[in-house]
């Protein structure tokens, strides 16, 4: 439960991430741009059709925020692939949006391995894409030790809740899961032996059968990720499926209910 609300209150924060750490010249991109996209040369950077924030300096290199918006009127999103340039799995996650998360408001949490560009390559509804980042100091966190020793994550693994609030007239969604996302490069702290990976791969999130935004994830989202959204609520319940690596399978049924109105 602390970790959880730990969690929660730094993406309430989230806003007041650092502005001036653009997206900085690296080598390892120019290797990987082929692998990501179609695209020979990076697709433009226009902050009013997509923007991230992310801080300059990590507080924590394994749970890092991460937010992507866009203006009012911004073109609709489809997809949007997040690449951490410099982690060992660099593509971090593969979004596909549904239309009652536009214009977009999304956030997550990642780790982050090394000093590296966060970049968020996005693919408009005609197929043209756009591109937003920021360069962030973090180091570690891929191998940082997990949040809870095992017992603790077998015995909560799976677990979700979802909460919704109103903020200035908007609906807000926030989805916590708990999972221990193990990277494959961490180490138990007891018998001091590498965990093997074993993390949420398939994530889908729909408001009755209307997709509100579907994930898939390598080893770099978070432990016991949250995701927080903004969203057109319909009065259909939320439904959660999540898949991890080792086969499990997970869902959950949210109905709609009472919301708590905060006002900034």
């Amino acid at each position: 439960m602390r970790l959880w609300l730990t969690l929660t209150a730094a993406l309430l924060a989230a806003p007041a991430m650092a502005q001036d750490n653009a997206l900085q010249p690296s080598p390892t991109w120019e290797d990987l741009r082929g692998a990501v996209m179609d695209l020979d040369s990076d697709p433009p950077q226009d902050a009013t059709v997509l923007d991230l924030d992310a801080p300059a300096r990590a507080h924590d290199a394994a749970i890092v925020p991460i937010r992507l918006t866009q203006a009012a009127d911004a073109p609709a999103i489809d997809a949007l692939t997040l690449v951490i340039d410099e982690n060992p799995a660099p593509v971090a996650a593969e979004y596909a949006f549904g239309p009652a998360l536009m214009p977009l408001d999304f956030e997550v949490r990642v780790r982050v391995d090394s000093y590296s560009d966060v970049r968020a390559i996005a693919t408009q509804a005609d197929g043209t894409q756009v591109m937003a980042g920021r360069f962030v100091k973090a180091a570690g966190g891929c191998s940082a030790p997990a949040g809870k020793d095992m017992a603790a994550t077998k015995a909560t693994m799976g677990q979700m809740r979802w909460r919704t609030e109103v903020q200035d007239g908007e609906e807000i969604g926030t989805l916590m899961i708990r999972h221990p996302n193990f990277s494959g490069l961490q180490r138990d702290q007891v018998t001091l032996l590498n965990i093997p990976a074993h993390f949420i791969d398939r994530l889908d999130v729909r408001q009755g059968d209307a997709l509100l935004f579907s994930m898939a994830a390598g080893i770099s989202v978070s432990e016991d990720p949250v995701f927080r959204f903004r969203y057109q609520p319909d009065g259909q319940p939320i439904n959660v499926r999540v898949e991890d690596t080792d086969g499990n399978v997970w869902t959950e049924s949210f109905p709609p209910g009472e919301r708590t109105v905060n006002k900034s």
